[in-house]
């Protein structure tokens, strides 16, 4: 998903350098670089070498017949991280939809692959969509790519493979590199339950609110950040969530890949003194304990909302400012309103008991 509360791009592209980094894209060292060329190698089509019996049965289906849409995961930072039948099915595409067409190219020239190359992201989606389909049911091979990993996670492109699927295209995918997932088993954190949420917002207040929503899901956050905010989203994150155990992960299958592990208030702190880091960062962050969550004062909020208004309209903004479900806040605002011989609801038959809103 697009970083879906901040409405910038959900990723640094792997064309471009990261805020606050040199590093060039698709970094590799001599030896990795060597690994690249031999993944080349080892998967040029050749009288020795058969990819085939590898496929899924609807891959050979969809050779048969031809229409498929392919969803192929590329490098995000170390092109030897491709695999071999991500190049092979390039290599049949009869065109490859990207999403930005200078750095697929790029990919693409430096394993020998040409293609037609057609651009499909967030501006220009939903004009490019029904060509894409257009073709699809004309028979057409066509594979998806981000600038770097996985398709669709905080890209475009679940609406294609919805429409896809529904006029009855083979729609498969291919495997491979996810920034949040290499972070998530990177941390040192809980890995049975996790929670993307893209980009945090920019704004120190909606990037709080967003926190708040998130307050009380028992799993592992994961959020890409920028480095000139990563300090002040620490800063929040640890107000709001409580000072959790936590990793900022950066420039991850590269040369200088670095996670760095400790609460929320001690990594804020430390890039608070050390400044922003290089490179393209992702945060993850340990579920809720009881040590770890931060108190709030249910019965002081309610005290002073009840001072100013309806016990319906106290319970509501309480229960959104908490995180705590509207029920449970509403039923405990009427036990106070009667402790403090306030009107429960002052008379106004509208103001009953909220509904089913538990969320």
């Amino acid at each position: 998903m697009k970083g879906s509360h901040s409405g910038q791009r959900s990723k640094p592209r792997a064309g471009e350098k990261a805020p606050g980094s040199d590093a060039v894209p698709f970094s590799a060292s001599p030896s990795e670089e060597g690994a690249a060329a031999e993944v080349a190698k080892a998967t040029e089509p050749s009288d020795d070498i058969a990819l085939e019996p590898i496929e899924q049965e609807e891959f050979k289906a969809a050779r048969g017949s031809g229409a498929c849409l392919a969803l192929i995961a590329t490098p995000i930072g170390n092109l030897g991280d491709i695999s071999a039948r991500a190049l092979d099915w390039l290599r049949q595409a009869d065109a490859v939809a990207c999403e930005d067409s200078r750095v697929s190219s790029r990919l693409l020239r430096h394993f020998g692959i040409s293609k037609p190359l057609i651009p499909y992201h967030d501006h220009n989606a939903d004009q490019m969509r029904p060509d894409l389909l257009r073709r699809l049911r004309e028979g057409a091979r066509l594979a998806l790519i981000s600038d770097a990993g996985t398709p669709l996670i905080s890209d475009p492109g679940y609406k294609l493979v919805r429409d896809a699927a529904a006029q009855g295209t083979t729609v498969t995918a291919l495997p491979g590199p996810a920034a949040p997932i290499m972070a998530l088993i990177l941390s040192g954190l809980p890995t049975d339950r996790f929670l993307f949420g893209g980009f945090l917002p920019p704004k120190s207040a909606a990037r709080r609110q967003v926190a708040a929503e998130f307050r009380d899901l028992r799993a592992s956050l994961i959020f890409f950040e920028t480095a000139p905010r990563l300090a002040d989203s620490l800063a929040d994150l640890a107000d709001i969530l409580g000072d959790r155990p936590a990793a900022v992960t950066r420039e991850l299958t590269k040369l200088y890949e670095e996670i760095k592990r400790g609460t929320l208030g001690d990594l804020a702190a430390h890039y608070r003194e050390a400044g922003p880091p290089r490179g393209e960062i992702v945060l993850v962050i340990a579920p809720p304990t009881a040590e770890t969550a931060p108190g709030f004062d249910l019965d002081g909020a309610l005290i002073q909302a009840l001072a100013r208004m309806s016990v319906k309209d106290a319970a509501a903004t309480v229960a959104a400012a908490s995180g705590q479900k509207k029920r449970l806040v509403y039923a405990r605002a009427l036990e106070l309103a009667q402790k403090l011989t306030l009107p429960p609801s002052g008379s106004d038959p509208a103001d009953s008991e909220p509904g089913g809103d538990d969320a």
